[in-house]
């Protein structure tokens, strides 16, 4: 990571505190559209999904320019294999401290959320793991991953809240699996048996797949900019922001 940003202890808080709020945004709508529109679930995942676009831009903005917002430890693995020749991106220890930040965060705002509706914790019984969901977990974090690498790569970073949401929008809809495309967000809604929910046992599917998804996304990222890598440093958003925030 290059000096001038905050130290890993502040970025680590950055990923915890956005990873809680991502999933309890996700869950927390997903039981407030349950409630409210019990027998459609059509209209269901479409209050699930408005809320989950509004609410990642504005987080990307609020924690992108001190941890780089990526609440996702796919995107913090490709941060890392991206940035290794050139010295940017993550550092291994960095990429730890990230993937643990986010997954705590996850299960946090799970429980949070379930609190806040009064529902209870209690693992999803909701299963997801069908060939077509795996599939939709492949393409709708292959996108991400080539997404926000070539805003990086373009700079084009600042660009990363609105862009990412409107992607992860449209990818509840065109993907068969409403597109988690996150493995810490996959494990946090174990722990909600609720709409937004999935059981333990369709987890390490969606996670392999999850990761499957990311190396693809690579893959073309390095077709199309070979140079990717030098500009992990600036994923999600540029990190010059993080002279102020440090």
């Amino acid at each position: 990571m290059i000096s001038n940003q905050p130290p890993l202890w502040r970025r680590a808080v950055a990923e915890f505190l956005g990873t809680s709020l991502l999933v309890m945004i996700v869950v927390g709508s997903g039981i407030a559209a349950q409630q409210l529109s019990p027998n459609d679930v059509g209209l269901q995942l479409l209050q699930n999904s408005t809320a989950t676009v509004l609410g990642l831009t504005v987080l990307i903005l609020v924690f992108g320019p001190i941890s780089g917002a990526h609440f996702n430890p796919a995107v913090s693995l490709v941060d890392w294999v991206l940035g290794r020749r050139s010295g940017t991106g993550l550092t291994l220890a960095g990429l730890g401290t990230y993937a643990v930040s986010q997954t705590l965060g996850a299960i946090s705002g799970s429980v949070y959320a379930n609190a806040m509706f009064e529902v209870g914790t209690s693992i999803s019984t909701k299963d997801r793991a069908s060939s077509g969901h795996l599939l939709g977990e492949v393409v709708a974090t292959a996108g991400l991953v080539l997404l926000i690498f070539t805003l990086a790569a373009t700079q084009r970073g600042v660009l990363a809240a609105p862009a990412v949401g409107a992607y992860i929008g449209a990818a509840y809809w065109f993907t068969s699996s409403t597109s988690f495309a996150n493995p810490a967000v996959t494990i946090g809604r174990i722990f909600s048996d609720t709409f937004a929910g999935i059981a333990p046992g369709s987890v390490p599917a969606f996670i392999l797949a999850q990761l499957v998804g990311a190396a693809v996304g690579v893959g073309l990222l390095l077709l199309l900019f070979p140079s990717a890598g030098r500009t992990a440093d600036d994923v999600v958003l540029p990190h010059e922001a993080g002279r102020v925030a440090s």
